[in-house]
């Protein structure tokens, strides 16, 4: 006995010695929590010491931002729960049927995931972090230990370390000793582009689905080896804005349970009890709805959890201490406070109903079978979209969404997404197909579902966004089962070479694969020809008797040999790295169509990349385009300050691409600077607000389409005060998709299918061009998927959507709605692709 109570003594000796080594946030910062915003790699530092002090918490570093900043959560439990969290955690998968074997314990631990800072310049949110952390490891308090017996907490303190950063060195730079809390003062306006978003300017709020960003792709593997029940997204709002917390606002996606919204409203009435306390003001249901499903709300909720955000008063404009409407200071304390309230409150809540929580997340998994209308999904595969549907599956890959080959052949009815009708498809072998009656099977149904099932057209966000219309797939939704292959097989890359005698290499032009191993060749030195028009070789040529497309790329021996005396070794291991399909002719006589000699096959211009920046245009806009340069077909590209334009800085490039923005600064020199560019050469690439602004040149033509006003009788004036509210909707488009007609003869649209899926953001529509090229429009009829407002959906028929002109020597290309949109409308980027390397 004597010995145990040694051994006893030791470790609680241990223990306590352990907590005294670990320091609260006051003594650990170089200044007291919430007088400054403390730098991330000071707030790393803090939650690796307290992992290093406190028996109940584990530190996971979980990767890097762009600018090279660590990512990682902290994980909190009691001390016996850390000896067995990776037991935890298994068992949790257990629930959810994404991992084999029995449930090697039937206690219910309840986990909570935390994330705080998706928005950098919401700093207060991670901040707030600190203090929820030291709360929960501190044994002050018997209570919060109480709930960590039952309950694994997972603490993210910054999913935007990048943004952080900028936005809270810049208020440091700023910033008056004493806090000024005059909004008028310089540390209340952050410069643009703020520090909202990360490196690439990118919403990463918005990226949860897409996981386009560095920082979702790497959150989400932590994330999905978790599977939380509930999940908390840490945000702030306007400075003079009350705090808001679920339940969330209408509408709900159809597939999100009952039980999910009447848990949200049991965390609700919680928080609201300790916000009753201190009198402290806030609200509900009101705005921010469970719809779009790329959120840190809504993404874990298709996933099974309690997803909801929480939104504090501050954002940039706050500060350190800024005055309210109400003649109060709203100091950055008070927010840390809020939100450590209402964190605690979520874990009091989920420990108290653990069982609960694990019952109803074991159920959700156990019925999350076929919801809708489809059992399957089918992705046919082809040479087009060989490369479109490794994209997918490394996109299936992040969200566990689990996927194979169809094992037999034959066919079937099923619904075409492409003809948006019924339809017979023969289903072949290497197809892919995505089964519904799988764990992540909901979410399945609202990445992949044709249609939005909208309850309410006041949204927050996009209606629509399919992934097969992003990808530019021809997919079907299959109402009977397709037995699958679990273990996917991609159709094979070919490769039809001639070394010896070849005459000329081929690469047809199908995807982003092509685009992004064009770009490469470019600036590795190869001279790359693009016909106009298709053609066929014989197979007694070499080429297996293909016939390519308009689009295709030819490399000939005869423009590269002497600069690459290893030609053929040197095209056919780049055409390998970028896994694209490679053909070899011996002749350049044509069996079909145009001879490879022909004026219709032309020398590919090495473009020289710029873009416009700066304030006027939109951050997100720029981001996207600036993203697609660097990373989606890594080319070189120069970032111009729109401030700063002038005819010399534009001297150095052919191509210029002016993003979404109202372009404030842009005026008369500049524009007449830009018209001189364009006729000398130059072409110029405008989307969406840039259209808007340059046309109102007369060098630019384009006619704005305005909506058909009707005849107002008396009593339709007398509107409620109370609709004002609604009374914007029939002149709204949030986002949809418009099935477009399209000009395939036109460069712009080679590598394209019939039609192109257009995802539509701004109600703005221009009629037909009458002096050049119509490339992608709206007929009479208007096929769209999502909410489109009464009045702009008459406006938008008969309305051109990507245009073309030539002016002088060069070439101006509209873009009305941005086609790399969130870096997710894949098949966006693909004709902005076009527009860069084959419009001439």
């Amino acid at each position: 006995m004597g010995r145990i109570i040694v051994f006893v003594s030791s470790i609680l000796f241990l223990h306590f010695n352990l907590l005294a080594q670990l320091k609260s946030p006051d003594e650990f910062f170089p200044n007291k929590l919430g007088e400054h915003f403390m730098p991330h790699h000071t707030i790393v530092e803090y939650f690796e010491h307290a992992a290093e002090q406190s028996s109940k918490a584990i530190y996971q570093a979980y990767g890097f931002s762009n600018e090279k900043r660590p990512l990682g959560v902290i994980i909190i439990s009691d001390e016996e729960n850390i000896i067995n969290i990776e037991e935890i955690r298994a068992n949790n998968l257990r629930l959810a049927n994404m991992e084999k074997g029995e449930r090697t314990s039937d206690d219910d631990v309840a986990v909570v995931w935390i994330s705080c800072g998706v928005h950098g310049n919401e700093a207060g949110a991670t901040n707030s972090a600190i203090a929820t952390l030291y709360a929960l490891i501190n044994d002050n308090s018997r209570e919060i230990q109480s709930w960590l017996k039952n309950t694994v907490v997972i603490l993210d303190p910054c999913l935007n370390p990048d943004g952080y950063d900028h936005y809270t060195n810049w208020n440091k730079a700023v910033s008056n000793k004493i806090p000024n809390p005059h909004i008028e003062s310089v540390e209340h306006h952050e410069p643009w582009p703020g520090g909202r978003v990360n490196h690439y300017l990118f919403d990463l709020n918005r990226d949860w689905a897409w996981a386009t960003q560095i920082e979702t792709q790497q959150r989400l593997k932590v994330y999905n080896a978790w599977m939380p029940h509930v999940h908390v997204d840490v945000h702030e709002q306007g400075h003079n804005d009350e705090y808001y917390f679920a339940p969330a606002a209408k509408p709900f996606h159809k597939y999100i349970t009952d039980w999910q919204i009447e848990f949200q409203t049991k965390i609700g009435q919680n928080n609201a009890k300790y916000f009753d306390r201190q009198g402290w003001l806030y609200f509900t249901k009101e705005i921010f709805d469970l719809f779009y499903p790329s959120y840190g709300d809504t993404y874990p909720t298709f996933k099974g959890a309690i997803g909801m955000t929480y939104e504090q008063a501050g954002h940039s404009q706050a500060g350190r201490e800024i005055l309210i409407e109400n003649g109060d200071t709203l100091k950055l304390m008070d927010r840390i406070d809020h939100h450590m309230t209402t964190a605690l409150s979520t874990i009091e809540v989920a420990s108290k109903n653990a069982d609960l929580l694990v019952q109803k997340f074991k159920s959700y998994y156990n019925s999350n079978s076929k919801q809708g209308k489809y059992s399957s999904y089918l992705i046919k595969a082809n040479a087009a979209s060989r490369q479109k549907i490794n994209d997918l599956c490394s996109l299936l890959d992040l969200h566990g969404i689990e996927y194979g080959n169809a094992s037999s052949g034959g066919a079937g009815s099923a619904y075409s997404f492409n003809e948006r009708k019924s339809a017979s498809v023969n289903v072949d072998k290497h197809d892919l197909v995505i089964p519904v009656n799988q764990p992540a099977g909901r979410l399945v149904e609202v990445l992949f579902e044709p249609d939005s099932d909208l309850t309410d057209s006041l949204t927050y966000d996009i209606t629509a966004w399919s992934l097969p219309y992003a990808y530019g797939l021809e997919a079907y939704g299959m109402k009977n089962s397709i037995s699958v292959e679990q273990d996917y097989t991609a159709m094979d890359r070919i490769v039809d070479l001639e070394n010896e005698s070849t005459y000329a290499y081929i690469v047809p032009w199908k995807n982003m694969a092509s685009t992004k191993f064009l770009a490469e060749a470019i600036q590795k030195g190869f001279v790359a020809r693009t016909a106009r028009k298709p053609f066929e070789i014989s197979k007694e040529n070499g080429s297996t008797g293909q016939k390519f497309e308009p689009g295709a790329l030819l490399f000939f021996k005869v423009d590269n040999l002497k600069k690459f005396p290893d030609f053929n070794v040197r095209l056919t291991q780049l055409a390998e790295e970028h896994d694209v399909d490679l053909y070899s002719t011996r002749t350049g006589f044509a069996k079909f169509g145009i001879d490879l000699g022909s004026a219709h096959v032309e020398v590919i211009k090495d473009p020289k990349l710029a873009v416009l920046s700066g304030e006027t245009i939109n951050h997100n806009a720029f981001g996207h385009v600036w993203h697609f340069c660097e990373q989606s077909i890594d080319y070189p590209v120069s970032v111009l300050d729109v401030a700063d334009l002038n005819a010399s800085s534009l001297k150095n490039y052919n191509t210029l691409i002016l993003p979404h923005g109202n372009y404030g600064f842009l005026g008369k020199g500049e524009m007449e600077m830009i018209k001189s560019w364009v006729m000398a050469g130059g072409k110029l690439i405008a989307i969406q607000g840039a259209v808007s602004k340059i046309t109102r040149d007369e060098m630019f033509p384009l006619n704005v389409k305005r909506s058909q006003e009707p005849v107002q009788d008396e009593k339709s004036k007398l509107r409620k005060y109370g609709d004002q509210e609604r009374s914007w909707l029939p002149n709204h488009l949030p986002g949809a998709i418009f099935k477009l007609e399209i000009d395939k003869t036109h460069p712009l649209c080679f590598g394209l299918e019939d039609h192109y899926f257009s995802l539509k953001t701004n109600s703005n529509a221009y009629s037909y061009l009458d002096d050049g090229w119509n490339i992608a429009y709206t007929g009479e009829e208007l096929q769209t998927i999502g909410f489109v407002g009464s009045k702009v959906i008459d406006k938008m028929k008969q309305s051109t959507c990507i245009a073309s002109q030539s002016k002088g020597s060069g070439q101006v290309i509209y873009f009305m709605d941005n086609p790399v949109y969130r870096g997710f409308w894949k098949q966006g980027a693909f004709l902005l692709g076009n527009a860069i390397f084959l419009v001439n």
